[in-house]
């Protein structure tokens, strides 16, 4: 019964977000290696991938953890990302693909709060890169929403061997760029005192994993695995405050 109401509330009542994710400026700019070695990753907050309220009704547990990080400067808005993965899984050979098709991926979806508009961009272990743009949640599926008009900066590294289940790996990391351009073209301002939400979502799958299909995983937690509930997204708090690299490492 308590799970029956979970899906009930997220599909008639989506709640609105109580996360906030707070992104400090990158001193220095960050190099789209997929490395994480710039001083801002390692100052930045890590956020926990998490399964879903319900999942966690069900008993369920996540099998293999991920975090991600944030930051921003005047061109980009960055993102990072480490995955553990036991089978680094990734077949799809081209941008622009619906690659959670297709094996392991990381989404990230980015909304203005006050708009109907939002961007579902990806990157997955063999550095492909996807960027869809939604008008609206009305036009959802359309062809147009999938015009590679707004294709992120990205790049992946693999802790292990890709596309090969004969062996064990242990993670992937990836950073993905947003030109600011991108994100304000229609209007809307991205800086302090914006209000923008967020979501990063993760398909994992594996040889090793008992699940049926991918395991799926997000940040923020949902009440459901959906990563289009929009009301559930994280609220982004830009802060002008910027992070400089440790003394010894300038």
């Amino acid at each position: 019964m308590a799970l029956l109401v979970l899906f009930f509330v997220a599909a008639a009542h989506p709640v609105l977000a109580d996360e906030t994710y707070t992104l400090y400026r990158a001193g220095t700019p960050v190099a789209i290696d997929g490395r994480l070695d710039e001083p801002i990753w390692k100052q930045a907050a890590a956020y926990r991938m998490s399964l879903s309220t319900g999942q966690a009704a069900k008993g369920l547990k996540l099998q293999e953890a991920g975090e991600v990080r944030f930051a921003w400067n005047d061109r980009y808005f960055y993102v990072g990302v480490k995955f553990t993965d036991s089978d680094i899984v990734a077949e799809g050979n081209a941008d622009q693909l619906h690659h959670y098709q297709f094996g392991d991926v990381c989404e990230l979806f980015l909304k203005p709060a006050n708009q109907t508009w939002f961007w579902e961009m990806y990157v997955t272990p063999a550095g492909r890169r996807t960027g869809f743009f939604y008008l609206s949640q009305g036009r959802h599926g359309l062809p147009s929403n999938f015009a590679p008009r707004y294709l992120p900066e990205a790049a992946a590294v693999c802790k292990g061997t890709l596309n090969n289940w004969r062996d064990k790996d242990q993670y992937w990391t990836a950073e993905i760029a947003v030109p600011i351009g991108v994100l304000t073209g229609r209007g809307d301002k991205f800086a302090p005192g914006a209000d923008w939400r967020i979501l990063v979502g993760r398909y994992n799958y594996s040889y090793y994993l008992r699940t049926k299909g991918p395991e799926l995983s997000a940040a923020p937690k949902l009440l459901v695995m959906d990563y289009h509930l929009l009301g559930q997204y994280a609220v982004l708090e830009l802060q002008k405050k910027t992070h400089s690299a440790p003394r010894g490492q300038r």
